[in-house]
């Protein structure tokens, strides 16, 4: 696959040209933002079982020992002790409780309570979920697509956060379509395209940086990324992978698996055939690690690695992430505590609290550039009962190798399909007949894309017939 952005050897190149750059560590949190999460003890007890391997009937008693490690678990005390953590148990389990959290954070006394080197405070990336097509919900998600993401939006307003930003987050389809369980493909989530053609058509708006549903990619979800999303925030890479080793959902390389991915802090273009590999892909892939959950966790050698990077002149995203249905004040404040003092380890060392999109920038081509924007010229042609939809590139480049087209039918539903290539890099069209969709049946359509460095369009046509 030819690379239409930096290849990473031009990126390390970029990286190094300015014997000028600041010595800079750049925070990303991104947000695993789903919602509550309500889990009974039975469910609790049931991922013991799949987590561990360990049956025990379910009570209250038994899970406080099982926290205290009293109980004999086969050499797996200290794993489900921390698995099975009050913390990691106290969820926000009703929009009534989440809310409450989100406008103690999203307050400026929370956010400054410890600013970064700029005096700035702390910023939100908020990777939204759309719980959709499932069958069975033990966890009581909050089914709904935009439910999660209208949520934020207007959290956002309300609480006057404009340095927060919403982006991505997507959940592979479980075989069972369980709200609980985790898939593996985008090719068997049937429910991938309408979200996206729902985000673009129903909200105007494009992803622009992706965070890996339980921290997981593959190759047809590494090929679908290549295709639009130009910034990727999910290397989970660690090299102590001790604890993780007795946790039966983790064996074999299952789900979050990032092993030979770099763990330096640096970002990377991966290979076409491998994610965690450096390559000739598009998009950038970024080193994010978990809050005191069950694993691939921060900790204080990890934090001063990045400000060591950073002290080198090289640019660092140190990117972290979380649950919203958790107690985020708890995760945050002692990461904060860690960059104090990594800070004092390396007093030349600045630090600074940012949005996805800004850091990716920054890292890769410096606060002054020029971005330019990105515009493509969309019309439709209508000729008798066969229509055109034309795309023309006006202004900049998109990233990947054609926009995204979001249709929607008078009868509600929503498709996506590939355009047809007029010419390379310039100009796309799409006919709408028998072949593929009857004019007379079009209610909506919409096309989106980002360029590389996620400027992102949106043009929505309503499509009734003049």
């Amino acid at each position: 696959m030819i690379n239409k952005g930096l290849n990473f050897l031009s990126f390390n190149k970029l990286q190094l040209m300015d014997s000028k750059k600041e010595k800079i560590v750049y925070i990303v949190h991104s947000i695993d933002t789903e919602g509550p999460l309500v889990e009974s003890i039975e469910t609790t007890f049931h991922r013991l079982d799949t987590i561990l391997g360990i049956k025990m009937k379910p009570s209250e008693q038994t899970l406080k020992k099982i926290q205290s490690q009293e109980l004999d678990l086969g050499g797996k005390e200290e794993i489900a002790s921390k698995i099975f953590s009050p913390h990691l148990l106290d969820y926000n389990d009703s929009w009534e409780k989440l809310e409450k959290m989100l406008l103690k954070i999203m307050d400026s006394k929370f956010r400054k309570k410890i600013p970064d080197s700029f005096g700035n405070g702390w910023i939100f990336n908020w990777h939204c979920l759309d719980h959709v097509g499932y069958k069975t919900n033990p966890v009581c998600r909050d089914f709904g697509h935009h439910k999660i993401f209208d949520r934020y939006k207007n959290m956002i307003e309300k609480t006057k956060s404009g340095q927060d930003s919403i982006h991505w987050h997507f959940h592979p389809m479980s075989f069972y379509k369980e709200a609980n369980r985790r898939g593996n493909s985008f090719f068997n989530s049937f429910h991938l395209h309408e979200v996206l053609c729902r985000k673009i058509i129903e909200r105007e708006w494009f992803p622009k940086v992706y965070r890996a549903g339980f921290h997981l990619e593959r190759n047809d979800i590494n090929l679908f990324l290549e295709q639009w999303i130009p910034f990727d925030i999910s290397n989970q890479s660690v090299k102590d992978m001790s604890l993780e080793d007795k946790q039966a959902d983790q064996q074999k390389e299952r789900f979050a698996d990032w092993r030979l991915a770099i763990d330096d802090w640096s970002t990377y273009h991966p290979s076409h055939d491998n994610y965690q590999l450096k390559g000739n892909c598009r998009r950038v892939i970024a080193r994010c690690l978990n809050l005191l959950t069950r694993q691939t966790n921060i900790n204080q050698e990890e934090v001063n690695k990045a400000f060591e990077r950073a002290n080198k002149e090289l640019p660092t995203i140190l990117g972290i992430t979380n649950h919203d249905f958790r107690n985020m004040a708890n995760e945050i404040i002692p990461f904060q505590e860690m960059l104090l003092k990594a800070k004092e380890k390396f007093p030349d060392v600045k630090f600074v609290y940012s949005e996805a999109v800004d850091a990716f920038r920054n890292i890769l081509y410096g606060k002054n550039y020029n971005f330019g924007k990105l515009v493509l010229d969309v019309s439709l042609e209508k000729n008798s009962n066969i229509w055109r939809l034309n795309i023309k590139m006006k202004e900049g480049k998109i990233f990947g190798p054609q926009p995204y087209l979001a249709i929607k039918t008078k009868d509600g539903k929503f498709y996506h399909d590939n355009l047809d290539l007029v010419e390379l890099d310039k100009e796309w069209s799409f006919t709408f007949d028998e072949d593929t969709i009857k004019s007379e049946d079009i209610s909506i359509l919409g096309v989106a894309s980002n360029d590389k460095y996620a400027n992102s369009f949106v043009k929505i046509i309503y499509a009734t017939e003049e």
